[in-house]
């Protein structure tokens, strides 16, 4: 009986996970209609969850519109040679997820070798507990895959708004909505780029 090292059992969650993953049109479609219907992804139904995602639905319509990057950067990402799946964990509901599914997808666009795959955090939980933000299934979480190898993970935040976000824990114990709105106006100012730069450093691409 052969046993699989971590290695290969980790290979093998990320594998389930990806056959049954939505593409970034079908998850957009997803959220619209949820957000028409007066729903919102995992078991709870509450109000407040249901309204972040009508709010997403909004904000991701917005980015999918304007995001904009330097060409330099966009055709270093065209001539990307590497094979390359970003598989995120989100779900409808989640704030950070926003602006960065919108630039995940932006940069699969560009490049023929990397595809976007999304699943929900909550139908994928022996997946999340593999890529925990400390102790925490904190979304949204890219996993990036070459060759058959996880090369690198990221999130929930780009490197600036982690450091706001810890910043103002560190001062006020936890995150107060008036500081989560002063998040998005900020995500709303910087227009992608520093998720952008983070992902390019990811891959490696200066």
């Amino acid at each position: 009986m052969n046993v699989m090292t971590q290695e290969e059992q980790v290979l093998d969650v990320i594998h389930q996970s990806i056959q049954h993953a939505m593409d970034y049109s079908t998850y957009r479609s997803l959220v619209h209609d949820l957000a028409l219907n007066g729903e919102t992804t995992g078991p709870e139904q509450t109000d407040s969850l249901i309204q972040y995602t009508v709010l997403n639905d909004k904000r991701m319509s917005r980015w999918d519109k304007t995001l904009k990057f330097e060409k330099k950067a966009l055709s270093d990402i065209e001539n990307y040679e590497v094979e390359t799946t970003f598989l995120v964990l989100t779900e409808s509901w989640c704030g950070d997820a926003s602006p960065s599914l919108p630039v995940l997808n932006r940069i699969a666009e560009t490049s023929a070798n990397i595809s976007l795959k999304i699943v929900l955090r909550d139908e994928n939980p022996e997946l999340m507990d593999l890529f925990l933000t400390g102790e925490s299934r904190s979304i949204p979480k890219l996993i990036v895959l070459q060759n058959d190898t996880v090369v690198g993970d990221w999130g929930p935040r780009s490197t600036k708004a982690t450091a706001m976000v810890d910043a103002f824990k560190k001062e006020h114990g936890k995150l107060t909505p008036e500081f989560k709105q002063d998040l998005q106006v900020w995500y709303n100012k910087d227009k992608g780029q520093d998720i952008f730069s983070d992902i390019l450093s990811l891959l490696g691409v200066k």
